[in-house]
């Protein structure tokens, strides 16, 4: 399987914990979504939309290369910092030119938060339609030798525990629980089976233009759950520079208006981007992170 034809799993959001028999629960790491995959002599990482990021992680790149060949991974490239997670050093790496990725790597290292494995010589080229609690042994039986920065996310079945974790694990910089079922296939795309509890209250929405330039973007436009397309505020600088490098691959748009009227350049599907849930009922909209 190549990783540039994978439509990642997307858990669906929930307000409560799944109870019951056949549930496993794993922490939700705060950093950037990426696949790695183990060529015969290469490493590929891939973003949630699909680019090569290799050269805004070196570090983990080298750290891959200890896998066997024909290994798929999915999971969170993730950077801890005094203890916590620092989703703002996961974006100044990953908007990053590849010389400055390098030195950052000494200052920032990354580590890889694996939640899943969807390829392994000994097993198969597609392990998707396995149980989640098969692919998930295989995880840790693949990891355990190798240690950081690769290691498999922490998992219970212990709903008690799953509970500590949703209130203690933030002051951590996580973001709430992943709930899976054991005896789950690999979604595709949000097709079913994951389901994540946050305690932030935000919801995904992908980015189908901006205004301003491409270099230096005033707002991003994006296509609301309701399906409406709307303008965010005035992008803060955190949300500023990561989208305006992005935007710099998209290649040139056409001229189009929101639900509302406003004028706006049309960009590349694929960038997604966190906002207030409490603003998408009202004309513009709060962005408060890039999240590829």
């Amino acid at each position: 399987m190549d990783s540039a034809s994978l439509k990642v799993a997307l858990a669906q959001p929930a307000d409560t914990l799944p109870t019951g028999a056949g549930w496993a629960y794993e922490p939700k790491f705060d950093g950037d979504r990426t696949t790695v995959q183990r060529g015969q002599h290469t490493v590929t990482m891939r973003s949630r939309a699909g680019r090569v990021v290799n050269g805004s992680w070196p570090d983990l790149v080298t750290a891959a290369q200890r896998l066997p060949a024909g290994v798929l991974l999915d999971g969170e490239i993730c950077v801890w910092r005094d203890g916590r997670l620092d989703f703002g050093a996961v974006r100044s790496r990953a908007s990053s030119s590849s010389l400055r990725a390098r030195q950052l790597a000494a200052s920032m290292p990354a580590s890889f938060a694996a939640w899943d494995v969807l390829a392994h010589p000994e097993h198969g080229e597609d392990l998707r339609g396995w149980p989640y609690s098969e692919r998930r042994q295989i995880l840790l039986d693949l990891l355990a030798p190798l240690g950081p920065p690769l290691q498999p996310v922490p998992m219970t079945t212990d709903i008690a525990e799953a509970r500590i974790w949703f209130e203690v694990l933030p002051e951590q910089g996580l973001e709430g629980i992943v709930a899976k079922r054991l005896d789950g296939r690999y979604p595709r795309g949000r097709s079913g089976g994951w389901r994540k509890i946050r305690h932030s209250e935000t919801v995904d929405c992908q980015v189908v233009g901006y205004t301003g330039t491409p270099a230096r973007p005033t707002h991003l436009v994006v296509r609301l759950p309701d399906g409406r397309v709307a303008l965010t505020r005035t992008l803060t600088a955190a949300v500023r520079v990561p989208a305006a490098a992005w935007l710099r691959d998209s290649g040139p748009g056409r001229a189009a208006r929101t639900t509302g009227g406003e004028k706006y350049t049309t960009c590349t599907r694929g960038l997604v981007v966190e906002v207030l849930a409490g603003t998408t009922r009202h004309a513009t909209v709060t962005a408060t992170r890039v999240r590829e």
